[in-house]
């Protein structure tokens, strides 16, 4: 398959053991069921010792990791969806941008315990981050307030994690709202790993 590591920490002999354990085995599972699947299948994994655990399967993306996958996806993605319902994706040619992207969540205050909801959203100023609303909506007003625990997501590209990481706090320094929190050590244990060219 050559599958090509996510992440830095990540080496081949544990990529292998993900192809030949959990992938090959999981698309056999499907064909002896007779399942023809199309779409997203999203494993969960953990490392545990260096052996791979599955922690969930899911058919979609979940949420943070669509915010920074699909952003780096040039194709049109309606393109993708319809060649991989007509069984015609091993004729697209896949194009990803090369930059490293970084999304970091800012959720309610208490999130993911309780929270409260209706909180004016101030954005002041805007760089080239991708802004995703996720809890809000316009009230009465028409005026942008929260309206869940995840309230929005930033998503930053750079051609370092560090670039990527720095724009998106510069982006999350000009949106206000009351009880707004985030976590400041997103990607902190990629930082000191060598970056692959």
């Amino acid at each position: 398959m050559g599958a090509v590591s996510p992440v830095p920490f990540v080496d081949a002999a544990f990529i292998e053991k993900v192809e030949q354990r959990i992938i090959k085995p999981t698309i056999s599972g499907l064909k002896n069921a007779a399942i023809r699947y199309q779409g997203f299948i999203f494993i969960g994994l953990m490392n545990v010792a260096g052996e791979p655990y599955v922690i969930e399967y899911n058919v979609r993306m979940g949420d943070p990791e669509t915010e920074v996958v699909i952003p780096r996806i040039k194709n049109d993605l309606v393109e993708l969806f319809l060649a991989t319902a007509n069984v015609q994706l091993k004729n697209i040619a896949f194009e990803i941008d090369p930059r490293t992207a970084v999304t970091i969540m800012m959720v309610s205050g208490g999130y993911p315990g309780d929270y409260e909801k209706g909180k004016a959203i101030d954005i002041t100023s805007k760089n080239d981050s991708l802004i995703f609303h996720a809890g809000t909506k316009l009230n009465s007003d028409k005026k942008v307030v929260s309206n869940g625990g995840r309230v929005m997501s930033i998503t930053a590209f750079g051609n370092s994690i560090m670039e990527a990481k720095s724009k998106a706090y510069e982006q999350i320094a000009s949106i206000k709202f009351e009880g707004q929190y985030y976590r400041t050590d997103i990607g902190m244990d990629l930082i000191n790993i060598p970056e692959k060219a």
